[in-house]
């Protein structure tokens, strides 16, 4: 293939290019809309008039509706996907320390950032690691609304042979 002919894919981080103590922002970020919350809301078969009742909503302590707490931590994980895991990514192994601190409105949008916590060979599956972090969601004005640690499955970068 001659150098006209290169080509670079688009893929997230192998387990070696995971340090930890690193810090990735992931942008840009999303904007959370009337319809991203209503329709989150109805295909998860979740009733809850605080994300679908304008009127019911308007007399809560928030005032209106809130967007979804599963779509903030859905799209939190997702903004992270192109940076971390597009392509490198075995599974998902587990969500723990689930945080919802602040409230997220439509018309908020939402930045996510995350760290690395651990890593770790896997013990059973060769060619993978396990790595930890923590994901962040902050909104425009860097507030932090989300929280999480994920667990996952990772590859290892492919071995080049000759």
């Amino acid at each position: 293939m001659g150098e006209a002919e290169r080509s670079i894919e688009q893929r997230g981080r192998w387990y070696e290019e995971m340090d930890e103590g690193v810090t990735y922002r992931h942008r840009p970020g999303r904007t959370a809309t009337e319809a991203d919350n209503v329709l989150f809301t109805t295909l998860t078969m979740n009733p809850q008039p605080l994300h679908l009742d304008a009127a019911w909503s308007a007399g809560q302590p928030f005032g209106e509706r809130l967007v979804n707490s599963m779509w903030t931590l859905s799209t939190l994980v997702g903004l992270s996907v192109g940076q971390l895991t597009l392509g490198t990514l075995v599974a998902n192994l587990g969500l723990t320390d689930v945080a919802f601190p602040h409230p997220v409105r439509v018309g908020d949008t939402l930045y996510a950032e995350s760290t690395v916590l651990a890593k770790r060979l896997s013990r059973s599956r060769p060619g993978e690691g396990v790595v930890e972090v923590e994901h962040r969601g902050l909104n425009q004005e860097e507030v932090l609304v989300a929280r999480c640690r994920r667990t996952m499955l990772v590859r290892l970068a492919p071995r080049v042979e000759g």
